[in-house]
């Protein structure tokens, strides 16, 4: 039987689009893949940022001295009393010691740069040691202390590049302390004073552009001179004494800016021309200044700083004093360059020489930096730590957790199971899937209304923060708790009224244990979602820079969110790797609470 012209014509209009809807499929699935893919890799450079950068904070660098520690210093009355040893100057025998180590180091301004190498916090690394154990008083000890966050900096690449040049020639110095020359047998400086020319070209470039901006901003200000002055003179022709006063103030404004931007034309004029005619000059000496980078020779144990430089030799400053003044063939002499200059470091030539020295005497170490897990915030980033604002959370969490849980779970039952189904519940059902959609810092000025300004609670108190992240809580978990609560089958409910039970029996023994893993992971969830806000805590003072670990709910404290906030905000590199490093710990938190609620949903949760 042949088949109708009708059905033909269908079948040829299916087969004709079914190539173009596979391709469209296809397509779709790509498109898929694309985006998942394109999320990863978002995510991936996320973490990679954070951990890159913050990996580093879990060491610190900790430096050995041999600390003497004369009763005469430490407890002159000598009777071990705690108070009299909490009181001695600590401080005082970390300098001594650090005097011992650079004898040579006289001046006034160089004794304070050698004693900042050394952190605050050695002269409580002494105390501890001291007190626990007195017997230690008229001994020399050997202790390791936290170096200067600075010198954590330098120690883990993160201020200049320290690189070695190879050298040719036999190197003659003419002195070992104060002033001296370094020449050598050949034209080992000859690259080095070519680079010094090309990074003076290169600041030149740069200054011309700069001179550029300042002559746009000259002509502006003349041109702003100029109406200043038409305005004062109509003023005066109009005979206003308020206006003319108003129009020559500002033309005295006017004035002062053209002037300022007259002297920065000229300033920059001036030294972009220098930079030139020292760039072009053909070889000759070549002076070297704090903008440009640090060239160091290391020869006979000691370390020169080059001031000038020419094609066989330097002149310098001597930073470690030399042993002898022999000559020093190849290899055993070298040039080192600091990459950065000495300008835009926080750490300056004599430094980073003394730095050099106690590292060859392996006096610097990175060590597992406990701190950071173990102390509260601090002024200084080696001393920072993140114990303060962890015990914070977790007071607040539990704050959150004991008012949430009941409160959600409550309303949640009565809603689902016991309320009538009328307009009231309704707008009731309505409102809270509202409140899950507000901005976190509206419920930050309402704790700032409500529990401070109105209950007169403390500031900056976890009692108060777990109050309002109640509050942006309970939304999520009365709707989570619902969910679950709905995915409990009728028949549980119909078999328990069956056999007799009344309906809160009904509830509370049969459907709310099935209900409760849900109830369970949307908790989880939600106290997840608590952990990392900072916005609705900011608002009610918990930005403050606390020091002590708090004892209490009503203790003033500090949480991580913001203890990331504070950090993110301070000026200190060393600050920027302890904001990764908290990111990195306060993402652990959350990713173990995420994955504890999977756990719970798959190891409790029924499937009907």
């Amino acid at each position: 039987m042949a088949e109708s012209p009708r059905k033909t014509r269908t079948i040829d209009r299916v087969n004709a689009g079914l190539g173009r809807r596979l391709r469209a499929e296809r397509r779709f699935k790509f498109y898929g893949l694309l985006a998942i893919f394109a999320g990863l890799a978002f995510l991936s450079l996320l973490f990679i940022s954070i951990i890159s950068k913050g990996y580093t904070a879990f060491e610190q660098t900790h430096m050995r001295l041999d600390l003497r520690l004369v009763e005469e210093d430490i407890d002159p009355a000598g009777n071990r009393a705690p108070e009299a040893l909490s009181r001695a100057d600590y401080l005082g025998v970390v300098k001594q010691s650090m005097r011992d180590l650079f004898p040579t180091v006289k001046g006034r301004r160089d004794k304070k740069d050698l004693y900042s190498l050394v952190s605050t916090g050695a002269a409580y690394v002494v105390r501890d040691a001291v007190m626990a154990d007195p017997a230690l008083i008229g001994t020399t000890q050997t202790l390791w202390v936290p170096a200067d966050d600075d010198v954590d900096m330098f120690m883990k690449g993160h201020s200049t590049d320290v690189v070695a040049r190879d050298v040719d020639g036999i190197a003659s110095p003419t002195g070992t302390e104060g002033r001296i020359q370094v020449l050598s047998t050949a034209n080992d400086f000859t690259a080095i004073l070519a680079e010094i020319k090309e990074h003076l070209a290169t600041t030149a470039s740069r200054l011309e552009v700069e001179l550029g901006w300042a002559r746009n901003n000259l002509e502006e200000a003349a041109a702003e001179v100029e109406a200043a002055r038409r305005a004062l003179e109509d003023a005066e022709n109009d005979g206003d004494a308020a206006a003319v006063a108003a129009r020559q103030a500002g033309l005295a404004e006017a004035e002062s800016r053209q002037q300022r931007y007259r002297y920065e034309v000229s300033t920059l004029t001036d030294r972009m021309a220098d930079l030139r005619r020292r760039a072009d000059a053909p070889g000759g000496e070549e002076a070297l200044d704090a903008d440009l980078p640090s060239y160091l020779v290391a020869i006979n144990g000691g370390l020169v700083k080059a001031t000038a430089v020419t094609n066989t030799g330097i002149s310098g400053e001597v930073l470690l004093p030399l042993e002898h003044t022999r000559d020093a063939p190849p290899g055993q002499w070298q040039v080192i360059k600091y990459t950065v200059p000495e300008a835009d470091r926080r750490l300056n030539d004599h430094q980073i020489a003394w730095l050099t020295r106690l590292q060859d005497e392996g006096r610097l170490e990175l060590q597992f930096n406990t701190t950071f897990f173990t102390a509260g915030d601090s002024r200084e980033p080696e001393l920072a730590g993140i114990w303060g604002a962890a015990v914070g959370s977790f007071y607040v969490l539990v704050v959150t957790l004991a008012l949430s849980f009941p409160i959600g779970v409550s309303a949640a039952i009565y809603l689902e199971e016991f309320a009538p189904k009328n307009r009231w519940t309704d707008l009731i059902e309505v409102n809270i899937n509202n409140l899950a959609a507000v901005p976190s810092i509206v419920f930050g000025l309402l704790g700032l209304a409500v529990f401070i300004n109105f209950a007169g609670l403390p500031r900056s108190a976890p009692l108060v923060g777990g109050l309002v992240l109640t509050l942006m809580t309970l939304p999520t978990i009365i709707i989570a708790s619902r969910a679950a609560l709905k995915s409990v089958p009728p028949s549980i409910r119909e078999a328990a009224l069956g056999v007799g039970a009344s309906k809160t029996q009904m509830v509370f023994h049969h459907v709310l244990p099935l209900a409760m893993p849900g109830m369970l992971t949307g908790t989880i969830i939600g106290m997840a979602q608590a952990l990392g806000e900072s916005a609705p805590l900011l608002m009610i003072g918990m930005v403050a820079f606390i020091v002590d670990i708090p004892g209490g709910f009503t203790d003033p404290s500090t949480v991580l969110p913001v203890q990331i906030f504070l950090w993110a905000d301070s000026p200190e590199r060393a600050f920027v790797e302890r904001t990764s490093a908290a990111i990195m710990v306060l993402l652990a938190f959350l990713i173990t609470m995420n994955a504890l609620a999977v756990v719970l949903r798959k190891r409790f949760e029924r499937r009907w």
